[in-house]
């Protein structure tokens, strides 16, 4: 949390007025409330002058209790020791309490090598897609022949596809329904609802660099302005596409490009805002560090002259820059975790801060250490992975870089990302022809296999089935959806994530080096393990900005946080079908939260010892899974 924070008071008591050192200029406190004694040592909000309009909370150190005084030459008289002005320095609890959790932390972390920094879980590196004829490792495969058998099937498939057409109609390429109703109707207006759907991403950018410029707080009122934006940018977008009764596909590439902008967006804003916090953090350290180190100056020369070379722990509440209001209020006391060295530092200050007592001038140089160490550590996380200073918080915020950042495969944010030297414009030809072809062969095969089932459940409805009758040809409707949908969605999965968007294709294109979109998936032996490994890219923002941000945020536990995981990513796939089908139904969402007893049942050890049985089950639940849903969704 960033706050302005001034640890020197200084208080004149044959003044109506008092200044503050640090950034609190013109701050004025009524005499008579400095000097009132209460109860609970706090200046409450009816003894305050309305001058005083400061976002903090004061307590007031009285006469009677220990505290580093300075004699105020400004405030003398004739060289006189000082009885009127004096320098109050008062550690603010909630920010120095912190600091020393974090240092112990620290500590204990060093001793388990646990290390592990917000928003630093992930580690992109140059890297190749398995089937990607630049990885070594797939050019070296065993199994290389099967991929290669794979697509001279497809070949194979489409020529029989060409007989049958040209027999039947005439030509090789058969009806064209498909085709007809994909371009036939607002591809222009499509195109510029994208554009706009890609440009308005940039109210990220605007709204981060009002927090820095301090208008507004991340912490406080920024994340919610960008958690509504982002739900008015999906429910726009999402509703501007049923309004205008575009078919499935143009509503499925607007939705699925809507879910890619929004979560490149909430990844850039959540990433920079809590850099935002770190970064002003910061600076109301250096400022705290450097008014301390004026008073060790000041306590050196003045050390024979002063009865009392210590000063107290105060109770200030955290500080709030923009606050527009005193709030005043006691702070409770709060305790720190133990040290295993009682003689450490760190131990002797949590212990001051925790009883109360009075910091020695040891203690001091001890705190201005600790202060060091974490402006030290906040450096280190605001430049992250960055080999170029020059792209660390908050030089990061520009145009430029959030238009290099939007085009990259990856929906994870980050300041600094692998890249090439140069783009092999051969290897885009390359994946450019392999998309368009890979493209045509599903067109082929739905207009062929698909079509005419999805036809014919139509007509049902149209002829006054019931719902019974009609659940009757569910068993032959599956059957006959089984193996096109199969080849469909592999090829859905290959025309994505190793030829064009979120992939090879575009990494290219933006000399993206990092190409791991995916792992082994078919490999699986539980859907977890499916999750993880089939669309990296969204994995990795799953992971960072649901599964662990629940887990700091809402403090859940992991088997909570990777419920809230799957139940999310649920959600968003039931949209996805409510786009093709325009039915909520609930079919796919309870499926996919079937798997989560599954995916308990894989960590058993009966099924751990079982690897070829998890795969078996994992197969099968992708072979049959798209037709059985498809199936659900046109019958009812």
């Amino acid at each position: 949390m960033a706050a302005s924070i001034s640890p020197l008071v200084v208080v004149d008591e044959t003044s109506d007025q008092s200044q503050s050192g640090g950034s609190y200029e013109g701050l004025k406190i009524d005499p008579p409330t400095v000097t009132q004694e209460s109860e609970d040592g706090v200046l409450h909000a009816e003894n305050v002058s309305d001058s005083a309009l400061l976002g903090i909370d004061i307590q007031i150190l009285h006469s009677n209790r220990d505290a580093f005084v300075l004699p105020n030459p400004s405030l003398s008289k004739g060289g006189e020791a000082n009885t009127h002005g004096k320098y109050f320095l008062g550690a603010d609890d909630l920010l120095i309490k912190d600091i020393l959790r974090r240092s112990v932390k620290r500590q204990d972390e060093a001793k388990s090598k646990k290390t592990r920094l917000p928003f630093s879980d992930l580690i992109f590196t140059k890297q190749f897609t398995a089937f990607d004829r630049l990885n070594p490792a797939s050019a070296a495969s065993p199994f290389h022949g099967f991929f290669t058998m794979f697509w001279l099937g497809i070949f194979l498939l489409l020529v029989k596809l060409a007989a049958d057409n040209w027999r039947a109609h005439g030509n090789i390429l058969g009806p064209s329904e498909l085709l007809e109703m994909m371009f036939d109707r607002e591809v222009f207006v499509m195109g510029a609802t994208d554009v706009v759907l890609c440009s308005s991403t940039v109210f990220c950018l605007v709204l981060q660099k009002a927090i820095l410029a301090g208008y507004l707080s991340w912490s406080k009122s920024g994340w919610i302005i960008q958690n509504a934006f982002q739900t008015i940018y999906i429910g726009a977008f999402v509703g501007w596409s049923t309004y205008r009764h575009w078919p499935w596909s143009h509503s499925f590439f607007i939705l699925i490009h809507c879910l890619v902008m929004l979560m490149k967006q909430h990844s850039y804003a959540f990433y920079n805002g809590h850099l935002s916090e770190l970064y002003k953090r910061k600076q109301v350290l250096e400022r705290k560090l450097k008014d301390l180190e004026e008073l060790h100056r000041g306590s050196s020369k003045d050390s024979e002259a002063t009865s009392s070379t210590a000063f107290a722990s105060s109770y200030l509440d955290e500080t709030q820059e923009d606050a527009l209001h005193l709030r005043y209020r006691a702070v409770p006391s709060e305790e720190f975790p133990e040290s295993d060295s009682s003689r450490s530092s760190i131990a002797s200050l949590v212990a001051a801060v925790n009883s109360g007592t009075v910091l020695q001038p040891e203690d001091i140089s001890h705190l201005r250490t600790i202060i060091e160490s974490e402006i030290d550590s906040i450096q280190t996380e605001l430049r992250a992975k960055c080999t170029d200073d020059t792209k660390q918080y908050p030089s990061n915020l520009t145009l430029r870089n959030f238009a290099q950042y939007i085009p990259f495969p990856t929906v994870v944010y980050e300041l600094e990302y692998p890249r090439r030297e140069r783009i092999d414009w051969y290897y885009v030809a390359e994946k450019g022809a392999a998309t368009f072809g890979v493209m045509v062969v599903m067109n082929v095969i739905s207009q062929a296999y698909i079509y005419p089932v999805v036809v014919s459940t139509v007509r049902m409805a149209e002829a006054g089935m019931s719902i019974g009758e009609r659940l009757q040809e569910l068993p032959w409707i599956i059957v006959d959806l089984l193996l096109p949908l199969m080849i469909e969605h592999l090829l859905a999965w290959y025309v994505v994530w190793d030829c064009l968007d979120q992939l090879n294709l575009l990494a290219e294109l933006t000399y993206f080096a990092d190409r791991g979109f995916y792992s082994s998936w078919w490999n699986s032996t539980s859907f977890d393990q499916y999750a993880r490994d089939w669309n990296r890219p969204v994995h990795n923002f799953l992971l960072r900005h649901v599964y662990h941000s629940s887990i700091a945020t809402f403090h859940l536990s992991k088997p909570a946080a990777m419920l809230a995981t799957f139940f999310l990513s649920a959600l968003v796939h039931e949209l996805v079908m409510w786009c093709l089908f325009r039915k909520v139904r609930g079919y796919l969402m309870g499926m996919q939260m079937l798997q989560l007893p599954l995916v308990e049942l894989a960590k058993t050890k009966w099924m751990r010892q079982r690897k070829l049985l998890g795969n078996v089950i994992f197969w099968f639940g992708i072979i049959t899974g798209p037709s059985c849903l498809c199936s659900l969704y046109l019958i009812t």
